[in-house]
């Protein structure tokens, strides 16, 4: 059997290709284009490389153009994790030396010896890995917009109070459409004290307000004209300028956001799983796609729950060591996944009767919140596991027994 190792790189990539034996068949340096993608599939395809019978292939990255054409057909394709492929290396070389040739030799080695204990990458359908795309660029513009929202804050702290007291009275205040129309009307305070009821009833109007509008507009000029201290004039000025900025990157932010968020409703119902996902208590559009795009569609990925469970970090972990002995979190996991499993396990306390008491059990035990919180999530993530490869929707008086609900 063959094995084959690629060092990754941004333009150029490290091939080698190594036997049963060990023995290096051949090595190759590529470049990151159709060119030499074409030199790659040949070069496997010299040394035995089928359709039916593909080369596995090891690398220390899962994204890119370079593995979306090795993951056609059947081929087998492991992501292999750096810092692993680093503990590898010192088996071969005790001086440390480091090369990029040798390094792709380290990984194909790595297959022909522990193919066994690590994981291909998982063969999700196209739709799946859309969503995937979808739904992380959404949580990365959800969180980017916190990131800019929480700058925003700071620097209306030092010059402009009146505003936080004012707009922060609403839901996700500084990331609502009133909030960033009211700071461009106005981005100083002493401007904003100027402002009449005509003025913000109008920039209510704007940001698309359609209700309290007079009720919102008579408090936030009765804030907004209270005694703050101020910073000097010019100083308030460059301020200002400041946040309009920033304001401008926020706005950008919020879109984005947005947008993303239409696409991911567009995309994630017409996925088969779609409708098993949602049946569970506090997923919806949003955070059930995010737990799709992590734990993808293929249903052989995880041979058991425990795995996924691991995988998202939900079950604990066990070390071990002579006498001494600790059960504690795990630190290696699926951060999105993870994640998503925070937020899915608190909505689920208001979406499922049966989530609540097995919460409140936990917390009865002497578990903090984020602790009690955790095993709900171990115990969902069990339950969507069973749901997936069963092809069932969730059922709340299977999932939580009646007589377990009446002895809470």
């Amino acid at each position: 059997m063959i094995y084959c190792g690629i060092d990754w790189a941004e333009k150029t990539h490290d091939v080698a290709l190594v036997d049963d034996d060990g023995t290096l068949l051949a090595k190759r340096h590529i470049t990151d284009d159709a060119t030499g993608y074409k030199i790659l599939l040949d070069l496997l395809a010299e040394h035995g490389d089928t359709e039916d019978n593909p080369i596995p292939v090891a690398i220390e990255t899962s994204r890119g153009l370079l593995v979306a054409v090795l993951r056609t057909g059947k081929r087998q394709v492991y992501a292999i994790n750096p810092m692993a492929a680093a503990r590898y290396r010192d088996r071969h070389a005790v001086t440390r030396k480091k090369s990029d040739p040798g390094d792709a030799l380290v990984l194909a080695n790595i297959l022909r010896t522990d193919m066994h204990a690590h994981r291909p990458l998982p063969q999700d359908s196209d739709l799946a890995r859309a969503i995937a795309v979808l739904a992380r660029a959404q949580q990365d513009a959800v969180w980017n917009r916190q990131q800019l929202a929480n700058q925003l804050r700071s620097l209306l702290r030092e010059y402009f109070p009146a505003a936080l007291d004012a707009y922060l009275h609403w839901q996700n205040g500084l990331c609502r459409p009133e909030t960033r129309v009211l700071l461009e009307l106005a981005p100083t305070p002493s401007r904003a004290a100027r402002l009449s009821l005509a003025q913000l009833r109008s920039a209510l109007k704007r940001a698309g307000r359609q209700r309290r509008i007079d009720a919102d507009a008579e408090r936030i000029r009765e804030v907004l004209r209270a005694e703050y201290a101020h910073q000097p004039p010019l100083v308030e000025d460059a301020l200002g300028k400041q946040m309009l900025a920033l304001l401008r990157q926020l706005e950008a932010a919020c879109t984005a956001a947005d947008q993303l968020a239409e696409a991911v409703e567009e995309v994630f119902p017409q996925h088969p799983d779609a409708e098993i996902i949602l049946s569970l208590p506090g997923l919806g559009t949003q955070l059930g796609a995010r737990i799709l795009a992590e734990i993808g569609d293929d249903h052989a990925r995880f041979a058991t729950a425990r795995g996924m469970k691991a995988y998202a970090g939900a079950s604990p972990i066990t070390r071990a060591s002579g006498k001494k002995s600790s059960i504690t979190r795990r630190w290696v996991k699926n951060d999105r996944l993870n994640h998503a499993g925070y937020l899915w396990a608190f909505a689920s306390l208001t979406h499922s009767p049966g989530a609540k008491a097995h919460y409140d059990r936990r917390r009865e035990a002497g578990d903090w919140h984020a602790a009690a919180q955790r095993n709900l999530f171990n115990k969902m993530i069990g339950q969507l596991y069973h749901c997936l490869q069963k092809h069932i929707l969730f059922d709340e008086n299977l999932a939580f027994p009646t007589q377990l609900l009446e002895a809470a």
